[in-house]
């Protein structure tokens, strides 16, 4: 038998050789699959975020994936003091999405945020039942994310916030989520909700899937500091909003070494390698080959080829965001819709989940 842990959490090994299976799957059968990402509205998307995650959500869009993207506005009460913005940053995510190419109008891609889901947090309630306190006490998740709050005391959202995050998953059944090696932890809790639900309630009958994870390939883009995640929080960020000439003096701080030739050396030379490493998905070229173009030009010639190479790149998603961002309307008019959709799942989830459970009238 399992141990608690692997029931939990499962093995890297096994959530990458259900990833590697899926992924070959979608190109041949994408009407299978149901995909639920999403993002904390914080603020406004940066590079990191277009490279690491948007630019996968737009593939698999158009590969022929349904993609439901929760705007997880809940969530931000859970590790912070200001709620002010979070209506305006909602519309700021919903402009970065559709600038990077996602397309609500492809019937497809529906975009809603959780708080105007009841049914969706109605599932809050039977999770919660199928958890214990030591397991949500062992997610290394959580704690990370309190670390990085800088908070000394733990409120009650962010405890339960990996129980939330499974309603937000299986409230459309969904059954994949695109995630990094990191999130794993969350992801596995989820699948043992599932798990437990259909077993308990459901008589081992399939109410929810146990929803695998599509594990990225894409690098990890470190900050303009060379040192840590691009972040808005830790200030070391290129905005997918920013102006030409604001990406210029960005990476004109970045922070490289005192080494003129230019190398690839991600170990030793973590910053250089960083902004060789975005230049090369601006210019779909290898990091090695542009290092090597750069030579002795030292970190003004690169961090120059990296300017224009990354301005070039985001010339026409800017040019996208500036046409929506003129168009308020359609903002509002795509989270109308996107909730309309939410919803109609989320009813007919609930309606289910109160039949197995006996709570019908």
């Amino acid at each position: 038998m399992n141990s608690v842990k692997t029931i939990e959490y499962g093995t890297f090994e096994a959530s990458l050789k259900r990833s590697e299976a899926i992924e070959k799957d979608l190109k041949i059968n994408p009407g299978k699959y149901r995909v639920l990402t999403g993002d904390r509205p914080t603020g406004s998307l940066h590079v990191g975020h277009l490279f690491g995650s948007l630019e996968n959500r737009v593939r698999l869009q158009n590969l022929g994936v349904e993609v439901f993207v929760v705007i997880a506005d809940y969530q931000v009460l859970t590790d912070r003091d200001a709620f002010d913005a979070i209506s305006e940053n909602v519309h700021q995510l919903v402009m970065d999405y559709v600038a990077v190419g996602l397309d609500p109008d492809c019937g497809r891609t529906f975009i809603f945020p959780h708080s105007h889901v009841p049914e969706l947090n109605q599932l809050l309630l039977p999770f919660l039942t199928l958890v214990s306190n030591a397991e949500l006490d062992r997610n290394p998740t959580v704690k990370e994310e309190i670390e990085a709050a800088g908070q000394k005391r733990v409120n009650a959202g962010m405890y339960i916030y990996p129980v939330h995050q499974a309603a937000d998953i299986l409230f459309c059944k969904a059954n994949v989520v695109p995630v990094g090696k990191d999130q794993l932890p969350h992801l596995e809790l989820t699948r043992t909700i599932a798990r437990r639900f259909n077993k308990k309630f459901g008589k081992d009958k399939e109410v929810f899937p146990e929803p695998a994870a599509l594990l990225s390939s894409a690098p990890v883009i470190l900050g303009l500091d060379g040192a840590q995640k691009m972040s808005k929080s830790r200030h070391n960020s290129i905005m997918l909003r920013a102006t030409e000439e604001e990406t210029a003096k960005l990476i004109k701080k970045a922070k490289t070494d005192t080494d003129r030739l230019i190398t690839y050396d991600p170990d030793k030379r973590p910053e250089v390698s960083n902004l060789l490493r975005i230049a090369g998905i601006a210019t779909q070229r290898t990091p090695e080959s542009i290092a090597e173009e750069i030579g002795n030009g030292g970190a003004g010639k690169l961090k120059s080829f990296v300017t224009e190479a990354l301005n070039s790149y985001l010339r026409p998603i800017r040019a996208r965001r500036k046409e929506i961002e003129n168009d308020p309307g359609r903002v509002r008019d795509i989270l109308v819709r996107g909730i309309q959709r939410a919803r109609q799942e989320a009813e007919k989830t609930l309606a289910e989940v109160r039949t197995v459970m006996n709570m019908d009238i």
